[in-house]
């Protein structure tokens, strides 16, 4: 699906006339060819940005002259538009027949680091999402924000403080294009606030096949505090998030009726994006179909993936506040306020607004994004429904076929069964290391991606591919690694203004190729334990000096700049790090973002992972770790408890649980102790043979199961096709 958009002011040799629409799409964001191409172009500028847009507006008319008649380069323009060219025809696999594309809502999407609009794991879940409905040729539009400030850039202090800062982006660098409305001028759409009305500008974010709507209020015509709705991701002030969340949803809907796209199923990631159901609502009551009616029709073709496995974290308001922004959609509704509390309360008639809640109750079809984490999700909600009036069978909205759905459209919520699970998977060619995807095409030939899925493949594969060639691949995916964390650590250390020997040494020899790298990187919440390993600090000085068995830790991570608790946590691993016995042994990387995240997964030994279970929700980093061959060292939490099979990997603490936090901690600390003593350090020093069957069962058992087509394939035959029928 093609947005029409406002060109973009570049004038180019008219043999590269198609250089812009390479810059614009972000297929190239997992097209080799593409950014061979690009690297071409100014090879410094492409090193330093990673932005072909940058590339667009920098580099001077003589060079793209020039470049119009340099034959090296007209045939790697050439290989990367054929590339993109067979993506955008290839066959339509999905199996979704329904008459609309699928729209999807969310508030942030990891595509790439030139493009800072997520914060995490959701959002490079949805960025990655968004790339294999387009691989499959789903069809498929999303709608998010495009955030002035983006997230926080993270730098540390000499002392470990994180240092939160948040630049203004210019938009016109970004590979977004405005989206042209009628007469060929920019969308704007109208959102209503309480004694006034915000406009957006819509954007389009291209990725492959698939549009991502993205809108923005940061316009002249609008007041100085509407302007900066879209300013952070996640801002602090309520009023403001209530704010964003009204806009996302409403003016979400709007701009895709703007443009005449009739979404055939819907889809809420997180309950941030609940209200574009009212938006649905007033339509229907518009055209003059009964409340109850309309709520049934919304709920009907609507799928809600919840990720969020403690309370405390799912998105709640006062309820003034939600009066003062809806109190008129109530009248334009024709119910009563209290109406639409009780839908969104969790419990009847006391406490704030839920988004989780309204989201439950307006869907037909609930998701957890693992195994676990939906039997978490079902036990958190169980007051939900247990021994609430449910509503009768006669009433449940019918399916084409005429049969009766009992869903979440029941007036207190879904049955328990009703909390379904589609765990999580990693879009393979975004992820997967370069030398590890070209030795997969030395060795099983260039179709191997039509076998994402097959099992057996994988198996057969991993049997195929010589041991020497992969440890090989995976020697130059980690000396890179290496490189990259000397350049990151010098860098910092200059900052720091430290003495220059210390800045040479972290630029020539921190960390050492052929020891054995572990590596961490997380958001820095609290319960993810990123202070877990310094538990006892002289048997982890033990295991990371011993003589010949030489063992390095790469951390990385974000605390939210609201969140003290993490932030603190920052600082103690930042100290430990900075200690006599662990300096240049274990070493914390500022900014953790898609690229640190891209370098780490593709270059560490062995991915750690040790959260209190059960609180970790999915946890894909790992999933991207083994499919590059780096087995898991993770509590059984998350999606390692579907994967872990006693070959591939380690488990931490066995499973148990202690309702004590400082038990558990001191449980599975030694237990994590035990692993890397007894097994993984010996295993990785005394057989290279016995390390590589690890790395390949990894493979073997992470990629087909847990990659991003799987996942969405599940997500296409349990939730929208079904509520596609259902209208």
């Amino acid at each position: 699906m093609q947005i029409p958009t406002v060109p973009p002011p570049v004038i180019l040799p008219r043999e590269l006339s198609r250089f812009t629409q390479l810059a614009y799409n972000l297929h190239w964001t997992w097209s080799a060819p593409a950014r061979d191409c690009f690297a071409l172009v100014c090879p410094a500028l492409w090193a330093a940005t990673g932005n072909p847009v940058d590339l667009l507006q920098q580099v001077p008319p003589e060079r793209w002259r020039a470049l119009a008649g340099n034959v090296k380069f007209l045939r790697a323009y050439g290989r990367a538009l054929a590339a993109l060219d067979t993506h955008l025809s290839a066959p339509r696999t999905s199996g979704y027949e329904a008459r609309g594309p699928v729209a999807y809502f969310c508030m942030e999407y990891g595509w790439h680091e030139c493009l800072p609009v997520m914060s995490g794991g959701l959002g490079v879940l949805a960025g990655d999402h968004t790339k294999t409905a387009s691989d499959i040729g789903l069809p498929f539009v999303g709608v998010g924000m495009l955030y002035r400030n983006g997230f926080f850039i993270q730098r540390l202090a000499p002392d470990g403080r994180q240092m939160n800062i948040f630049p203004r982006h210019d938009f016109g660098r970004w590979p977004v294009r405005p989206v042209a409305g009628k007469k060929g001028r920019e969308l704007i759409v109208r959102v209503e606030l309480p004694l006034r009305v915000v406009l957006a500008k819509v954007w389009v974010a291209q990725v492959g096949r698939v549009p991502v709507l993205l809108l923005d209020t940061d316009v002249p015509q609008n007041m100085p505090g509407d302007r900066a709705i879209t300013s952070q991701l996640y801002c602090r002030g309520r009023e403001v998030r209530l704010c964003q969340e009204r806009l996302i949803g409403i003016g979400g809907v709007r701009a895709l009726r703007a443009l005449g796209i009739a979404p055939s199923a819907w889809h809420l990631n997180e309950g941030h994006c609940v209200f574009l159901q009212i938006e649905r609502l007033r339509e229907l009551r518009k055209r003059g179909v009964k409340f109850d009616e309309a709520r049934r029709r919304i709920a009907a073709n609507t799928v809600f993936t919840t990720h969020t496995p403690v309370p405390a974290g799912n998105e709640q308001f006062d309820p003034k506040l939600v009066e003062d922004y809806f109190a008129a959609d109530c009248r334009a509704l024709g119910i009563q306020f209290k109406q639409l509390l009780e839908l969104s309360r969790e419990r009847p008639r006391t406490g704030p607004v839920n988004l989780t809640a309204l989201a439950l109750r307006v869907s037909s079809w609930t998701n957890g994004v693992s195994k676990l984490n939906a039997k978490v999700e079902k036990d958190m909600w169980r007051h939900f429904w247990t021994g609430s009036r449910r509503r009768k069978e006669a009433d449940a909205p019918c399916a084409s076929n005429g049969t009766r759905l009992l869903t979440s459209t029941a007036t207190n919520g879904p049955g328990s069964d009703r909390i379904q699970a589609v765990t999580n998977g990693v879009h393979v060619d975004t992820w997967l290391g370069p030398e590890l995807a070209a030795l997969f095409d030395d060795c099983l030939g260039p179709d191997w991606k039509l076998s994402l899925c097959d099992a057996a493949f994988w198996r057969a594969a991993m049997a195929k591919i010589p041991d020497k060639a992969l440890w090989a691949a995976h020697a130059k995916q980690k000396a890179r690694l290496v490189e990259f964390c000397r350049e990151r650590i010098a860098a910092m250390r200059a900052r720091h203004s430290a003495p220059p020997q210390d800045v040479l040494d972290a630029a020539v020899a921190l960390l050492c190729p052929n020891a054995l790298t572990i590596g961490f990187a997380r958001r820095f919440a609290p319960y993810k334990r990123a202070d877990l390993l310094f538990s006892d600090p002289k048997r982890l000085q033990r295991i990371v000096s011993r003589a010949g068995r030489p063992v390095q830790f790469v951390f990385a991570g974000k605390a939210h700049h609201e969140d003290g608790g993490g932030q603190e946590l920052v600082r103690r691993v930042f100290q430990w790090c900075e200690r006599p016995e662990f300096r240049g042994r274990i070493v914390l990387l500022e900014e953790y973002d898609i690229a640190v995240a891209r370098q780490l997964v593709q270059g560490v030994d062995v991915w750690l992972n040790n959260p209190q279970r059960p609180l970790e929700a999915s946890g894909t980093s790992g999933q991207k770790a083994g499919i590059n061959g780096a087995p898991n060292c993770s509590v059984l939490d998350g999606w390692w408890p579907e994967a872990y099979d006693g070959a591939n990997g380690w488990d931490i603490g066995a499973g148990r649980e202690f309702a004590d936090p400082k038990r558990q901690a001191r449980h599975d600390a030694a237990s994590l102790y035990g692993l890397l003593e007894r097994d993984i350090v010996p295993r990785f020093y005394k057989s290279r043979a016995a390390w590589i069957a690890t790395m390949k069962a990894s493979i073997a058992t992470v990629l087909p199961q847990f990659n991003s087509e799987r996942m969405l394939r599940d997500y296409v035959e349990q939730g929208y096709a079904p509520a596609a029928g259902r209208v």
